[in-house]
């Protein structure tokens, strides 16, 4: 099963409503959201969860208080100032979960055994159902690292789970090009760059490219609310000839994204609209830009 991931480099260009609009429009698709820092695609999937697994990662300090004596000793070991006395008159030892950086010294200079290391819940991913197909997701906990490790697990779950020899790994990528963007790009077959007019726009469309080219994934991109800003679209779409990306097309500012989100749908699902006509304009040639390369026909979904 071919992977599609879409990316923007940066947020509110319509990432997502594109990638909700190609699920309604793709048979059969399997949903990945890897906005995991963030998630926002169930808004208009509305799935039906079927798992819930935690997610552990990365480790740090746990103080045992009833086998502690108070010694210091991993005060003075510890480089990150994680270990402190309260203010009481019995001086107990605790340790700031948020600042430990789970070296370990802690708990080898402690002769009692009163620290351990511990993997904490750093949040939990979900396999759910909806209308289109299977989809994983997932929500890290706020301040929570290693949201890369996170979004390898649910695109491995994701892949597992396509069995579908036609279909389509449809991934909803994370805004900017960190730790995370760079685990949703890893291994895929093609990657669509939304974007939006505006110098911001172009400046993260050519960060988010470079990241692409690095692991050599063939682009293309798509503009939205191009007609705010003309003049902005056409140098977008200059930078996207000189990077050999495809430019799928330009989508109109339109309200009926904002109403079909509002009621639940896809903008394709909500009516016939300028931006629905777009985007099944666009989807007709990312299909043929994926059938070209993965010799796999798709299917696009005749009522919508």
């Amino acid at each position: 099963m071919p992977e599609l991931v879409i990316l923007s480099g940066k947020g509110g260009t319509g990432k997502t409503s594109v990638t909700a609009a190609f699920a309604a429009l793709a048979v059969p698709v399997t949903l990945a959201d890897c906005d995991v820092d963030a998630a926002d695609l169930h808004l208009v999937a509305a799935p039906e969860t079927t798992e819930t697994h935690e997610f552990r990662s990365g480790w740090h300090a746990v103080l045992d208080q009833t086998l502690c004596r108070q010694c210091g000793r991993c005060i003075a070991s510890c480089r990150f100032d994680a270990i402190h006395r309260d203010r009481t008159r019995y001086r107990q030892l605790h340790i700031d979960p948020f600042a430990c950086e789970g070296c370990g010294v802690c708990e080898f200079v402690c002769r009692m055994g009163a620290i351990s290391m511990e993997e904490p819940i750093r949040g939990f991913w979900y396999r759910s159902v909806t209308r289109f197909g299977p989809m994983f997701h997932a929500q890290l906990h706020p301040g929570a690292e290693n949201s890369g490790k996170l979004v390898t697990l649910l695109r491995r779950k994701a892949r597992q789970a396509a069995e579908q020899p036609n279909g389509l790994l449809l991934t909803d990528g994370p805004p900017g090009v960190g730790c995370a963007a760079i685990a949703t790009l890893t291994g895929a077959d093609h990657v669509l760059f939304v974007t939006e007019p505006t110098a911001t726009g172009l400046h993260d469309l050519k960060r988010a490219e470079r990241l692409a080219a690095g692991f050599r994934i063939p682009g293309s991109v798509l503009i939205n609310k191009a007609d705010l800003s003309p003049e902005m679209s056409r140098s977008i779409a200059e930078y996207a000839g000189q990077a050999g990306l495809h430019l799928l097309g330009e989508v109109p500012f339109d309200a009926a994204f904002a109403r079909a989100q509002a009621a639940g749908q896809t903008i394709l699902e909500y009516g016939r609209s300028p931006g629905a006509d777009a985007l099944r304009v666009a989807w007709s040639r990312l299909q043929r830009l994926l059938s070209a390369k993965t010799r796999t026909p798709f299917r696009i979904v005749k009522n919508m």
